[in-house]
């Protein structure tokens, strides 16, 4: 059986201990990926560190260059990416498309450095003093990715990383590591210097040893807000700048004027597409008004008997299979949770079954109506394909419940009214906010991030965030007095107004 090797210092380089690897659409085991010990993260720190001084000297222009190149063969390569993120994790081709081209976007935008780092400049801000800032990199730094997006995520971070003059070490999801193992090898055919870009498999110990090492600077991490958390506090003890994105609870607001027909399509994908593993999905629903209830459901039944559900690799499905048998196992807890607490299972996929695939990780499409905050389905974040509906008397009563809620990640309001939408964009406290679009990601030269407890750290995802996680400024003042000019001791702090 093939094994995902570790990547260092431009080197597959294979551990002692492996993890298994499974196809969620048939439940079997199809390669294993090497389990990185602590001594295994430790080389990899150590030719991050050999290879920065030089990958720091390197003109901007030239590191654009080879994302120029990098962007490049990760088109000519889309559809070996895509097949290898729906063997592993089990989302449709369709889907691991969107998701790899949203990630080139990002290294798009690195190919821009050059411009992002120009820093400022000051003419004679003293008697023949000039003054200046610059963005320097970091040194060492890490991105710890979840499973959900394999491609996505990692170019959220190493693209601007890279250009900006780090050096970086990777550490995938173990669960489908192998699309972001492709892409970091691609990254080496663009051009770069070994030992810039390193990966890195494994679990805790592999986690845990990038959190404690003095060299790595800062930590990128995306997953559940328990983990990052953890993530951020360990590591920002450790003296790290860390990044560390949680998880998320994000309601769809619906007014009665809004087009319900259309609020009901865009629902769909934003809840059941890629089974809800999104920290960006749709998972309440929040309706004004009774009637606008009733005819939301009335909207959605039809449609979620009509979803397209099988195994990951098959064109045309509007879903796969979720990632593991646990992950199953607990979304399949969470419903039935919901059910004993009392809330109505209008639409019930526990016993989807996909045929000749009866041993995949499958749930179909589940909508709860009469949702009350207080339950466990409303209060936590299933990652599943279910859907929630609360209902309330007033816009008001919507925001309030959204902006009550412990994350705020992202959330939408479905409406014709611009008063109302313009209100909601203002005073709701969510970090991505979407009006009648209900994934509201932003675009790569915009920043990703949520607030509350979706996100620990000062600074958001990519875009122009990124720029400043990834580097520190440093201001210059400089003078250069004429060799015929006396100077005297000054004992006053220097101000430029007599």
């Amino acid at each position: 059986m093939s094994v995902v090797s570790h990547l260092i210092n431009g080197e597959l380089v294979d551990s002692n201990r492996t993890l298994d690897v499974t196809n969620p659409s048939t439940g079997k085991v199809i390669r294993q990926v090497a389990d990185a010990n602590a001594a295994d993260v430790e080389r990899a720190i150590a030719a991050a560190q050999a290879a920065f001084p030089a990958w720091r000297d390197t003109p901007p222009a030239k590191r654009a260059q080879v994302m120029y190149r990098f962007k490049q063969l990760l088109e000519d390569n889309a559809d070996r990416l895509v097949k290898l993120v729906s063997e592993e994790h089990g989302k449709t081709p369709e889907d691991a498309m969107g998701e790899l081209k949203r990630g080139i976007e990002n290294v798009e935008y690195a190919c821009g450095v050059p411009e992002l780092l120009k820093g400022e400049y000051s003419h004679n801000v003293g008697p023949g003093i000039d003054a200046w800032s610059n963005f320097q990199p970091l040194g060492v730094v890490a991105g710890i990715t979840p499973f959900n997006f394999p491609c996505m995520v990692p170019l959220w971070m190493y693209p601007m990383a890279i250009a900006c003059g780090n050096t970086f070490i990777l550490k995938p999801s173990e669960k489908d590591p192998s699309a972001a193992m492709a892409i970091a090898e691609l990254l080496q055919d663009a051009g770069l210097p070994k030992g810039v870009m390193n990966v890195i498999h494994g679990g805790r110990e592999a986690v845990e040893t990038l959190l404690d090492a003095k060299a790595v600077k800062a930590i990128s991490f995306v997953g559940s807000t328990p983990v990052a958390e953890a993530i951020y506090t360990r590591g920002s003890a450790a003296g790290k700048r860390v990044q560390a994105l949680g998880g998320a609870k994000n309601h769809a607001v619906v007014l009665p004027d809004a087009d319900l027909e259309n609020a009901a399509n865009t629902l769909m994908g934003a809840a059941f597409g890629s089974c809800g593993e999104r920290c960006m999905a749709i998972s309440v629903a929040v309706c004004v008004g009774d009637a606008t209830a009733d005819r939301l459901v009335e909207t959605l039944l039809p449609k979620i008997a009509e979803l397209k559900v099988g195994p990951g690799t098959r064109k045309g499905l509007d879903m796969g299979p979720l990632v593991t048998a646990e992950h199953r196992d607990k979304v399949l807890g969470f419903i039935d949770d919901g059910v004993k607490a009392g809330a109505k299972l209008v639409a019930d996929g526990r016993d989807l079954q996909v045929a000749d695939h009866e041993e995949g990780y499958f749930v179909g499409g589940c909508l709860f109506d009469n949702v009350t905050a207080e339950m466990r389905i409303y209060q936590e974040e299933i990652f599943g394909p279910v859907l929630c509906v609360v209902r309330v008397g007033s816009l008001d009563d919507a925001m309030q419940l959204v902006n009550d809620h412990e994350y705020g990640n992202g959330t939408c309001l479905f409406t014709r009214d611009g008063e109302a939408a313009r209100r909601f964009t203002d005073a709701i406290e969510v970090g991505m906010v979407g009006v009648n679009v209900p994934l509201p990601v932003p675009v790569a030269y915009h920043s990703f991030g949520g607030w509350k407890r979706s996100l620990f750290g000062d600074l958001h995802a990519y875009g122009p965030d990124s720029v400043r996680f990834y580097t520190r400024r440093k201001a210059v003042s400089q003078r250069w007095p004429s060799v015929s000019e006396a100077t005297q001791a000054e004992f006053s702090f220097p101000a430029n107004q007599s």
